[in-house]
């Protein structure tokens, strides 16, 4: 006798299908399941089973050897249709069974016990039951124990469903940032080609550098397991590597990062410090055909948690007359990022070239 349909069947099996776990792969947190429910029960045979609109899945069994069976032979599409927990002392007593070749084959399933699985809203998707070829009966402490791993069963699918949607909601926040920051970037070019004056030119290429630095943050976040510290020295290892590619003629960026994790915000300040350096060495430094290096160094401070920043070239260093205190946007630059960070910050500058170096404490990644 073949179970009439669940009277919210459609319902039913939307929810099911949201799950997006009928045909995966076997996984160990549902064998182990299905193993200890036949172990507590004494019984040969154990399902994780999901009902399907014309099948009955598997997605963890002990004692059957195959991955779905037809509905018409199901005893778990009878039992959803009943409460939570059912069970039957011996399947040809019960008139549903009566013509099941499951039941009245040889060897016969001659007991069954299940706890359905219900999602949040009270849908059931399927049961955990046990089976067996014998007439028999459960304890309490048996059913008890069928129930509690039933719960276990839902709540590793509700894991499940929760992490996907939170990695596809995760893309399509990656999608929409990525582009807002190309459409961004696109528009302070325009206005960068527009822009008549020095100044307003060094203004807008240091918004775009902060605008890449930002970028390469949110790319370096969307790779990362920890949403709150970022990879600096992974960070600006792809920095340096796309800087490389711009160099002039026989000037080569090296970098020296010790491993560091740091929060997102120092993160983008010292991106930009790096960013701004290495594009006014490129620029001041070996602008006639110098050839020479410009170097990053990340180091661990001498005191726990701190970090020190240092940026250097071997080119001709800064101008006698410069006063490193007051100098043009560069150098404004570097100390409103020197006061973002709270760094001590110090400026060298000799014929032998220009080193600037930034030391400030990590800030606690927040809870």
């Amino acid at each position: 006798m073949e179970a009439k349909p669940h009277p919210r069947q459609k319902d039913r099996l939307e929810r099911l299908h949201s799950y997006d776990i009928l045909d995966s792969e076997r996984e160990t947190d549902f064998d182990d399941i299905a193993q200890l429910a036949s172990k507590i029960c004494g019984t040969a045979i154990s399902v994780v089973n999901l009902i399907d609109a014309d099948r009955q899945w598997f997605k963890a069994e002990v004692g059957l050897g195959v991955r779905e069976t037809p509905l018409q032979t199901s005893i778990c599409s009878h039992v959803i249709l009943e409460e939570d927990f059912v069970e039957i002392p011996d399947t040809l007593k019960d008139p549903r069974m009566a013509d099941n070749p499951l039941c009245n084959g040889h060897p016969g399933l001659r007991f069954y016990a299940g706890a359905i699985l219900k999602s949040e809203d009270g849908l059931p998707l399927g049961t955990l039951c046990v089976l067996d070829y014998a007439p028999r009966t459960l304890n309490q402490m048996q059913r008890d124990a069928l129930r509690v791993l039933a719960r276990q069963v839902m709540a590793q699918l509700d894991m499940r469903r929760a992490l996907s949607a939170n990695t596809l909601l995760r893309q399509e926040v990656d999608h929409r940032v990525k582009n807002s920051l190309q459409s961004l970037s696109s528009l302070v070019s325009i206005q960068l080609r527009r822009a008549q004056h020095k100044e307003a030119q060094r203004a807008l290429q240091t918004v775009q550098s902060r605008i890449e630095a930002v970028a390469r943050l949110h790319s370096q976040l969307y790779r990362t397991s920890d949403r709150m510290l970022v990879d600096l020295s992974a960070y600006l290892k792809e920095m340096c590597r796309n800087m490389a590619h711009v160099a002039p003629p026989g000037v080569h960026l090296s970098l020296k990062a010790e491993d560091c994790d740091a929060p997102a915000g120092q993160v983008v300040a010292v991106g930009t410090l790096v960013n701004e350096f290495v594009a006014n060495s490129y620029k001041h430094a070996f602008s006639d055909g110098r050839t020479g290096r410009v170097t990053i160094s990340i180091a661990h401070g001498d005191l726990p948690d701190t970090l020190r920043v240092t940026c250097s070239d071997t080119g001709p260093g800064l101008p006698k007359d410069v006063d490193t205190s007051k100098g043009g946007l560069g150098t404004l630059i570097t100390q409103v990022i020197s006061a973002e960070l709270g760094a001590e910050l110090e400026v060298a500058s000799s014929s032998d070239g220009l080193q600037v170096s930034l030391k400030f404490a990590l800030e606690a990644p927040e809870a």
